[in-house]
């Protein structure tokens, strides 16, 4: 990192500068982040690998329950229905996760290679992590007023 130098834009008056420019301060603030986000991309596959674990262990699971606690309500699910709940928690898990790491080795070669196109891609996959956490939370919050609709709704025909 220490070989590059600094390109200072030309001034231009008549010219109107269409370019952004990447300091070593930059640089080194992406480089940070590019390591940042590759070891949480790390620790969120290791989460995502351990639901897609339990996913598969859920028969266990279900019959220990079943003969510890007959009366959870959680068995009424069945074990198909908490498979498949594990396998996407899994997968929410799994796919931001490798967003993060797709940027982090997008942005180590931009960075330490003075790579445009890796830059481009890094920012790309930078863009589509947090495009993802933008619906997550808008279906979490659609999820929240729905709840709220829905115990509103039925508080008053609750059996006396």
């Amino acid at each position: 990192m220490d070989n590059f130098e600094e390109i200072e834009p030309e001034l231009q008056e008549d010219a109107e500068v269409d370019a952004l420019w990447i300091t070593e301060d930059i640089r080194s603030y992406i480089y940070q982040a590019a390591k940042w986000t590759r070891f949480l991309s790390i620790v969120g596959f290791v989460f995502a690998a351990m639901f897609v674990m339990s996913a598969f262990s859920v028969g266990a699971i279900y019959s220990t329950l079943s003969s510890a606690m007959p009366g959870n309500p959680l068995l009424k699910l069945g074990p198909a229905v908490l498979t498949v709940f594990y396998l996407l928690i899994g997968l929410l898990q799994f796919y931001p996760s490798f967003l993060l790491y797709k940027f982090s080795t997008s942005a180590n070669k931009a960075v330490l290679f003075a790579d445009q196109p890796s830059l481009g891609e890094a920012m790309s996959k930078l863009k589509s992590f947090f495009k993802f956490w933008g619906v997550m939370t808008i279906v979490l919050i659609a999820m929240y007023i729905l709840m709220i609709i829905m115990v509103v709704a039925f508080a008053g025909q609750a059996p006396a």
